[in-house]
């Protein structure tokens, strides 16, 4: 079959890394994809929330499966727009409805969904302009560190962990009234702070049905020791050795179950990823956020560890079969590393020459923010391109992964030389 992939970033170049590899895939297209995905689709220079343009590329290329990688057009209801329309309604698309896509779209929607299964969460409330000293009085009755969250979406860096209360009421005046986040933070919810150590559960369910796929840890933070801005992430590890099966029990009767049943309880369409944010708190799991998505770098430390073909997956998931399927996983750990541009999260060069890609071995590239410019590969982002490799363990993975990192070069590149410090 002809499949399109929505998305430029590292998740769409390891989806079409393992779609190409399915003997299914006839013609594999990228909108609008980066160099990486050059190499091996097709990219089209369409924008990811341009559904009229998207629609006459799968009429005209006869695309029978859309695999959608970022929540932006998720949010906007690219789903919807396929399944309203008479042409379009018969491709299999890879990702929930925009109701669905609350979940990752809404924090405040995601919290009240949360509280109506029971499953466990942070205590919280949220505010607006209008009740932005209400919110103040709120933060007075927490203990630091205080947890600030642009409801809307803030491509993963409305967060803020504040310790001084002070400055937690000053940024919530920013976030509310002088919108720090754009419209992402019109409204804002503030939570109870969690202790403990964070892990990402990534969920492909086709609404009735569910396979978990391996477990994995990122690191937000720009800065070496988790300090610094937030980003989308300087890097991952899968699986996560502290998730062992008696600690993956409880998250699956405690949040996957009744967050697949609340979905199918409220008639939500959801075919696609639910990527669940955790925080072990003791022994037990509470749910952070919700991403109706693949995480970005997760993807390229979680799939190449998953040996079924893809392209049979997602038929599975379209043709809500996917109690059919049983998960052949690779054993080992994969470890993916970040390169960013100098000054990401903040401003950045683009257009920069990436040299020594094809000198990697023993670790595979996937390429985030780059495009081709004459003949060559350039930076045209802040996440640049991640290195992926395995091992029997997440160090012996990571070693290999920083020997390769090394023969990347491209100006003013960083990534961070502690993952897994916290492991």
């Amino acid at each position: 079959m002809n499949i399109l992939i929505v998305g430029s970033g590292g998740r769409e170049h390891t989806f079409a890394y393992k779609l190409a590899q399915s003997d299914l895939c006839s013609k594999l297209f990228v909108a609008p994809g980066n160099a990486g995905t050059a190499s091996i689709a097709t990219n089209l220079d369409i924008s990811v929330t341009d559904f009229d343009k998207i629609k006459e590329v799968v009429l005209a290329e006869n695309i029978e499966m859309l695999v959608v990688g970022p929540e932006v057009p998720l949010v906007a209801g690219i789903t919807d727009f396929f399944k309203k329309d008479a042409q379009l309604a018969h491709v299999k698309v890879i990702g929930p409805s925009a109701e669905g896509a609350q979940l990752e779209g809404s924090k405040e929607y995601a919290k009240e969904f949360l509280m109506r299964y029971d499953i466990p969460t942070a205590a919280y409330e949220s505010f607006t302009a209008e009740t932005v000293e209400k919110g103040h009085a709120f933060l007075e009755t927490l203990k630091p560190p205080y947890v600030l969250k642009a409801d809307g979406l803030a491509a993963g860096k409305g967060v803020l962990i504040l310790e001084d209360l002070a400055e937690a009421k000053g940024e919530l005046t920013d976030m509310l009234t002088n919108e720090k986040f754009g419209e992402a933070s019109q409204k804002v919810v503030i939570e109870e702070f969690l202790d403990g150590i964070e892990l990402s559960v990534f969920v492909l369910t086709d609404g009735k049905n569910y396979i978990t796929l391996p477990t994995a840890k990122d690191y937000k933070r720009i800065g070496e020791g988790d300090t610094g801005l937030n980003t989308g992430g300087m890097g991952a590890i899968s699986p996560v050795p502290f998730a062992n099966d008696e600690f993956m029990a409880k998250i699956e009767n405690k949040v996957i179950k009744p967050t697949v049943a609340g979905l199918a309880k409220e008639n939500i369409d959801y075919k696609g990823f639910i990527f669940i944010g955790l925080i072990k708190v003791g022994n037990e799991p509470k749910v952070i956020e919700y991403n109706v998505r693949m995480g970005d770098p997760e993807t390229e430390a979680v799939l190449p560890r998953v040996k079924n073909d893809l392209v049979d997956l997602f038929v599975h998931v379209g043709n809500q079969t996917l109690d059919q399927v049983s998960l052949d996983l690779d054993p080992r750990t994969a470890v993916t590393v970040m390169t960013v541009a100098g000054g990401y999260p903040e401003a950045y060069n683009k257009g920069d020459e990436i040299k020594g890609i094809e000198t990697i071995e023993d670790s595979i590239v996937f390429q985030a923010g780059t495009t081709l410019k004459d003949g060559n590969v350039v930076t045209n982002g802040g996440r640049v391109l991640t290195i992926t490799s395995f091992g029997n363990d997440f160090k012996e993975a990571l070693a290999t992964s920083y020997k390769n990192v090394k023969k990347i070069q491209f100006k003013d590149m960083y990534y961070r030389t502690d993952l897994g410090f916290d492991l």
